[in-house]
């Protein structure tokens, strides 16, 4: 949908007077040439609108073009140009290279099998061919060749043992499978690959049922419910375990999105003992991700409650000598765990975002507002470089950050004070907001490890509407909990830097050693909980 005519910036108003203009005056040519570029831009909306692949996205990036908030590109599409800050030194991780073309070295594949060649024909302190004194050796880097393999997400072997049949008394006799062939149909690795592809990456059961009939590997879509329904049995211990650590947190992110589960929407359908309200008819998915010890825990909880009722739920849990955790979330009432207490904070991007979408009525007076919040988030970024402690960030933000917050605050009371803003404005509203929230939106300038935002649990209910988006709803609630689970494990693995299909592989396996000691099958510690299976199997 790329536009065949050159872009040109036009406020609404500016065409209104140059169309009143037409009818006193004679219109100069650059006048005569915006007006009839608006009129070809109509022409080709409206052909655009007539053709059948056209989507209001398509029309509203043609028009206006991608989203962003950074806060260059909001105050530049306003005609406000933004020297950029300092970028602040950045880590792209083992084998990544920094040079932007998205290639990863050898370093970056850590889940591939590592082959070791040797020379064919030298070995190490042997003469060398090319020289008649000089002797090779072994180099500390060899070369590397990498090659991927494509194939099914499931694949299958069949065995065909042989059979022999005595002629007189009619016995049968059968080889026996190879070592290492259990006798169950499905591995332990088929429960974990479809759970990946349904839960982490959003591919609905019968879309994953074409793939594999297509490569003449047939799993219905029945089966592979009934695969991760047994798989998520087994996996419980863990997810509660999960749930227990995560209450005892210091840090906890909370927020929720609308979930469809079919069974609940039918009239009479069942409701749970601990529903708050009878007439409550909302389903959500609520995400937690609580920090604890370093380790970050995700959590996945889909029902009736509020994200604020399934964390109180959570946190009843927690242990009565530990403190009142620190709860980011945004200014909603149903986020806060009545009657739990909590160190409130809330999420300044929230706040940010209420000034970027007025920014194009107030540019001035939402630029100063976004210039200040841009300062405070350098220097977070600054922080995090330095890698300073909690106590350490608070009083660089206290320093640096502080000062700019005041003055922020002080500007925009006078603003509404002086009667130079409409209250019921846009720009109006977002001050009310920011003024009426403001000790929990600067948070982070009285606590230690207070964050800005609720960034981190927007990320993770990415997963649930990635989700909800491919397979639209869930069926049952008990097809909801199995997901909530499998979100859970796959997406702590993913903030611990885990390898989910190893993590989920291994508690399939050794779901009974799980069970006994859940706390030592975590993400982190599992592969420690591994080597000792493996010392005592030996």
């Amino acid at each position: 949908m790329a536009p065949t005519l050159p872009r040109i910036d036009l406020r609404l108003n500016d065409l209104e007077r140059l169309v009143d203009r037409t009818r006193h005056t004679p219109l100069t040519a650059d006048e005569h040439a915006t007006l009839k570029a608006a009129i070809d831009t109509l022409g080709y909306l409206a052909h655009l609108v007539e053709q059948k692949g056209t989507t209001l996205d398509g029309l509203r990036q043609l028009l206006f073009g991608a989203t962003t908030e950074k806060t260059r590109d909001v105050l530049a599409r306003v005609g406000v140009d933004t020297p950029p800050l300092p970028r602040a030194p950045r880590d792209d991780g083992p084998g990544r290279d920094a040079g932007g073309h998205g290639r990863n070295g050898a370093a970056a594949y850590t889940g591939a099998r590592h082959v070791p060649v040797p020379h064919a024909q030298l070995h190490h302190g042997q003469q060398c061919p090319s020289c008649p004194t000089g002797k090779v050796y072994v180099q500390r880097d060899p070369r590397v060749l990498i090659r991927l393999v494509g194939q099914a997400p499931i694949t299958a072997t069949v065995y065909a043992l042989e059979k022999l049949r005595c002629h007189l008394c009619g016995e049968l006799f059968t080889a026996d499978p190879p070592a290492g062939v259990g006798a169950e149909k499905y591995d332990a690795t088929t429960g974990t690959m479809v759970a990946l592809l349904k839960y982490g990456s959003g591919m609905p059961f019968h879309r994953l049922e074409r793939l594999q009939a297509n490569l003449q590997i047939p799993l219905p879509a029945s089966t592979q419910w009934e695969i991760v329904a047994d798989t998520a049995t087994r996996l419980q211990p863990a997810l509660v375990e999960l749930t227990r650590q995560a209450a005892q947190g210091e840090l906890v992110h909370n927020d929720d999105t609308h979930m469809t589960v079919l069974d609940l929407g039918r009239p009479g359908a069942p409701r749970a003992a601990d529903d708050l309200s009878p007439d409550r008819t909302g389903v959500f998915t609520s995400g937690i991700v609580s920090t604890r010890d370093g380790q970050r825990i995700a959590l996945f909880l889909t029902g009736r409650r509020h994200a604020g009722e399934n964390l109180a739920h959570v946190l009843a849990a927690r242990a009565a000598e530990l403190g009142p955790p620190i709860q980011m979330c945004d200014a909603l009432t149903r986020n806060l765990p009545h009657p739990l207490a909590v160190i409130l904070g809330n999420c300044l991007a929230h706040a940010r975002r209420r000034f970027v979408e007025v920014t194009p009525s107030f540019p001035a007076e939402c630029g100063h507002v976004l210039e200040t919040l841009r300062e405070v988030y350098r220097h977070d970024a600054d922080a995090r470089a330095q890698g300073l402690s909690p106590n350490e960030r608070l009083a660089f933000h206290q320093a640096h950050s502080g000062p700019r917050m005041e003055d922020l605050q002080a500007g925009l009371t006078a603003q509404i004070d002086e009667r130079r803003v409409e209250p019921n404005s846009g720009l109006g509203q977002a001050i009310t907001y920011l003024r009426n929230h403001w000790t929990p939106l600067t948070l982070f300038l009285r606590q230690p490890g207070a964050p800005l935002d609720n960034n981190i649990c927007e990320r993770a209910l990415k997963k649930v509407i990635l989700h909800r988006k491919n397979a639209l709803f869930y069926k049952t609630l008990s097809g909801a909990h199995v997901g909530d689970l499998f979100m859970s494990l796959i997406h702590t693995c993913e903030l611990a830097g885990a390898n989910p299909f190893d993590y989920l592989t291994a508690l399939s396996r050794h779901a009974d050693a799980m069970a006994a000691a859940p706390s030592a099958w975590m993400p982190w510690t599992y592969r420690d909980a591994l080597a000792a299976a493996a010392l005592d199997s030996g």
